[in-house]
């Protein structure tokens, strides 16, 4: 039989796989979680690997940090091989990296719940929105960032709203970038929250930083919800990882 070993990269220890996990073992498809925050190497190869799915960080992908040149590398060769590439956040930021797209401050900050609306600008935006998130227009997920990526050359526009106008987007059907998150848990979203507490402070009374009684309202519901969204897109992304 052949193995699936999905490679996870963590680059900050509060940014975990969270339901991802769940679902990898739900799934019974093995992963190796390795974390850059914590000095792990980044693997040279994707030789190992079936997939590869990078979390989420404070940091930027234009940060002169040390890892991200090889993680840059390990992407393109991911996808020179056809190995599925999936990214949350600044995982989706490294995507674009990667795939030459560049990366900048986004117009404003977004953080909390907010929804998203599926591309329908053309007859391809509409064929992998549907085919990602089913018959779905709108619906809420789970945003924190400062920072956007713009679309890759060749990549199709999946989600966006009026806080970041690119908020997902799929590059050779098997690869799919989010700047928003989809992989939250009740757990991270409280983490998240006490941990940044001074930066929502900071940026009061603007439309898109919600306050932390509005983050943790209801939050059992809505990461339920979020789940049922992210089962779908991980279900689809697991169908292309590559058998050894």
């Amino acid at each position: 039989m052949s193995k699936k070993l999905v490679l996870i990269l963590q680059f900050y220890e509060a940014e975990g796989p969270g339901y991802l996990a769940d679902f990898l073992i739900q799934n019974a498809i093995q992963y190796q979680l390795v974390k850059i925050d914590q000095m792990e190497n980044v693997p040279e190869s994707i030789s190992d690997y079936a997939g590869i799915v990078l979390m989420g960080g404070p940091m930027s992908v234009n940060d002169n940090l040390p890892w991200i040149d090889k993680v840059i590398m390990l992407i393109q060769q991911a996808m020179r091989f056809n190995v599925p590439v999936l990214g949350h956040c600044l995982g989706g930021q490294l995507m674009s990296k990667a795939l030459g797209a560049i990366v900048k401050k986004n117009t404003r900050k977004e953080i909390g719940w907010f929804s998203v609306k599926t591309q329908r600008n053309n007859s391809q935006e509409i064929q992998e929105s549907q085919k990602w998130f089913n018959d779905l227009s709108e619906f809420d997920v789970f945003h924190w960032h400062g920072e956007t990526f713009e679309l890759p050359e060749n990549a199709v526009h999946l989600l966006s709203n009026q806080n970041c106008y690119h908020q997902a987007y799929c590059y050779l059907e098997k690869h799919i970038a989010f700047q928003c998150h989809i992989e939250m848990t009740p757990l991270m979203v409280k983490d998240w929250v006490r941990d940044g507490m001074a930066e929502i402070e900071n940026e009061r009374n603007k439309e898109s930083i919600q306050m932390p009684e509005v983050i943790l309202d209801n939050l059992s519901t809505r990461c339920d919800r979020l789940n049922q969204l992210a089962c779908r897109v991980y279900e689809l992304w697991i169908k292309g990882l590559r058998s050894h």
